[in-house]
């Protein structure tokens, strides 16, 4: 057995080798790249200007800009796009001072910027922030109640979105905010048939810093010798001290199947160079943690490395643009202790159109939310999400004083003030 690993880890090398000279041979050709197949490129590139109108509600600072004063920290997490997402709309080319002419109303609540001391969101007064700011703009503006939030988004980039908590069970049984069931939720977790991902939501990428990654970036003709990548948690002992609850158990079984297997780079160490190791891996893994997604998906795309997900019925970030099935392998999570023959088994042309795919600009660029944003990015991605929901339909404007949201609905600590 142990001969078998050391020849498949032989063979291997020299496979990234070729890789490597392949990928050279194609870049000095100028077909380092390919184009997506069928209507995804296009859509990727689509400009959103001229095909939809945002107004952009101005609340207190309270609700925003004071928070982010009092704990810069919020800038630099991966729930950061809500912060960044204001931003870019206050000067975006869609953005209207008119609200008679908007097709969607934004309201910018800073709901992850309550930070631990050490860094993580805490989601509690989440719910609370969120409920005063619709009845804030429900008071002050004729919008909300004419068709109680239909026609509004917000971003709610939480572990479990609008749930307002990092742990699954618990978001489950909160569920979203009643009062944001008919509100257009851009979130980044996204889980098919899930409590917590409502119909019509638009999906993202959570924030990874695009300068810190651009500075790691080593040059593209360089061989991938790594052939498996990770570097994170396989045991939460602090809040899962039994085991098998964190990840759904995938992680555990990664290390346990793995952590002595020649083909696999992983570990709890997160080194300096962990940038430039991603950029010499054919594959990174990408599994569940608490939630289903992480940075290291972005991470992956942007560094070229193909991404293993390995989180079952996942809706990945503008899954209606980027063909993840193309440029992305799936891995279910009873499956993990197959990984090593499931990865070996692929056949090298197709890493080789995946490693072409992964190489197009648009598709690194469709994942961040670079300062300042440039065009095809994660910004112009959701507001295309946006422009492609409109017109909106009959249903979205309530008649004359018909209701269809309960604001009394909800866990009693939500109902308090905030």
């Amino acid at each position: 057995m142990r001969r078998w690993i050391l020849a498949i880890a032989i063979l291997a090398a020299a496979c990234f080798l070729s890789l490597g000279a392949e990928a050279q041979v194609a870049q000095q050709q100028g077909h380092q790249t390919e184009r997506i197949s069928g209507s995804a490129g296009d859509v990727l590139e689509d400009d959103p200007v001229g095909r939809l109108k945002v107004y952009v509600y101005d609340l207190p600072s309270k609700y925003n800009k004071k928070l982010l004063k009092k704990d810069p920290r919020c800038l630099n997490h991966m729930f950061a796009a809500e912060i960044f997402m204001h931003r870019f709309l206050l000067s975006s080319a869609v953005r209207t001072f008119n609200p008679e002419e908007a097709d969607w109303f934004y309201t910018p609540v800073y709901t992850t910027c309550d930070l631990t001391p050490s860094g993580l969101p805490l989601p509690f007064k989440s719910p609370r922030m969120m409920r005063s700011a619709i009845e804030l703009i429900a008071t002050q503006w004729p919008y909300w109640n004419r068709s109680e939030g239909a026609d509004h988004f917000f971003v709610t980039p939480h572990d479990f979105g609008a749930c307002f908590h990092y742990q699954e069970e618990k978001a489950i049984g909160r569920g979203i905010l009643p009062l944001l069931q008919r509100a257009t939720l851009v979130q980044t977790f996204g889980q098919k048939n899930h409590v917590c991902l409502k119909d019509g939501s638009i999906t993202i990428p959570p924030y990874a810093p695009p300068q810190k990654m651009q500075a790691h970036l080593i040059p593209a003709d360089t061989p991938r010798s790594i052939f498996v990548y990770f570097r994170g948690l396989f045991y939460d002992t602090s809040n899962d001290p039994e085991g098998g609850y964190y990840a759904r158990g995938a992680r555990a079984s990664v290390w346990e199947n793995f952590k002595n297997n020649p083909l696999f780079d992983i570990s709890t160490d997160h080194p300096p160079t962990y940038y430039e190791d991603m950029q010499r891996a054919v594959f990174c893994l990408c599994p569940l943690g608490w939630a289903p997604w992480s940075p290291r998906l972005v991470e992956a795309v942007v560094f070229g490395c193909i991404p293993v997900i390995i989180a079952d019925d996942i809706v990945l970030p503008f899954a209606d643009a980027i063909p993840w099935e193309e440029i992305g392998v799936f891995v279910a999570e009873e499956d993990v202790p197959k990984l090593d023959s499931i990865l070996t088994s692929i056949p090298t042309d197709v890493i080789l159109r995946k490693q072409r795919l992964l190489a197009n600009p648009s598709m690194k660029q469709a994942m961040l939310f670079p300062q300042p944003a440039q065009a095809g990015d994660a910004f112009h991605q959701i507001l295309n999400g946006l422009a492609r929901k409109l017109p909106h339909g009959e249903n979205v404007f309530l008649k004359p004083g018909e209701r269809a949201l309960n604001w009394t609905a909800g866990p009693v600590g939500d109902l308090k003030p905030w």
